[in-house]
């Protein structure tokens, strides 16, 4: 399996799946129905021994409790990480006020998140049927989160008030070459930020994209925008983001909303919305 292979396939099935588009039963209203969750995704590819992955370990970066290709994988050799958009609709509609999260959105964090999984389930399977040991660590029942330093990880290394997981998808694309973090702690991609990370972890060499940035704030301008639109001034010029009130509000969202939830607001009306400020 080669790479012409590998985005060959990902274009064919991205192209054919049906839950990019939201169906009669699925849709919050009726006019959604038809509604398409994502643009085709980047695709990013880094190797296993990277030393930002064991660097990632650090306290203050992620933590010793994070999991490493090697460790998700036995024999890793590269790791392939995938951001799919948005659609311009998806992400115009969430640009209203701050605190009411657009049903187009809700319908991208929800539905769009099964899609994603799916995709990557998916994408296991072929890539197995090509003989390739394969591990998508989001979709792996060892996956953990941490929220406020509670997990069922049950790691004694975790401190009260961590916020994270055992796998990160946005650290996984960064050293994959796909952006860099902004204020709001979202990536920022060559098509913006607003839209959802996955990745697999594979045991046959790829050869690696070359990032073209040195830090990891590197694509963020610092102008203030995702700062005026959280609901809940998570965010700050001095600090970037704080977890708890921004968790704090998901969960809010989840009685407003529910069985969904979901925000954007920082990812939304921000210049950073559909591409790197300033390019």
């Amino acid at each position: 399996m080669n790479r012409e292979q590998l985005s060959a396939w990902l274009h064919a099935h991205f192209t054919a799946h049906e839950g990019n588009v939201i169906t009669k039963e699925q849709a919050i209203r009726l006019e959604l129905a038809g509604l398409r969750i994502y643009d085709e995704p980047l695709i990013g590819v880094g190797v296993a021994a990277d030393p930002l992955f064991s660097a990632f370990k650090r306290d203050g970066v992620i933590g010793p409790w994070y999991m490493g290709p090697d460790e998700w994988l036995p024999g890793a050799q590269a790791v392939v990480s995938l951001f799919f958009p948005f659609t311009d609709e998806v992400r115009k509609s969430n640009a209203g006020d701050p605190g009411e999260t657009s049903a187009e959105w809700l319908h991208g964090r929800i539905e769009g998140q099964a899609f994603l999984s799916g995709m990557l389930s998916d994408l296991c399977r072929w890539l197995c049927g090509q003989g390739v040991g394969v591990c998508a660590p989001s979709i792996d029942p060892r996956f953990a989160s941490i929220g406020n330093g509670k997990s069922r990880l049950n790691d004694p290394r975790i401190p009260a008030g961590a916020f994270g997981s055992n796998w990160s998808e946005r650290h996984a694309a960064f050293v994959c070459g796909l952006g860099t973090f902004g204020l709001s702690r979202g990536l920022i991609t060559k098509k913006g930020i607003a839209g959802r990370f996955g990745s697999v972890i594979v045991d046959c060499a790829l050869e690696p994209d070359v990032r073209p940035y040195t830090d990891i704030y590197e694509y963020c301008t610092r102008c203030g925008a995702c700062v005026s639109r959280c609901p809940v001034h998570a965010i700050s010029l001095e600090a970037g983001k704080k977890h708890l009130p921004c968790s704090n509000y998901l969960d809010e969202t989840m009685q407003r909303y529910a069985p969904r939830y979901g925000c954007g607001k920082c990812q939304t009306a921000v210049p950073c919305q559909s591409g790197i400020p300033g390019r």
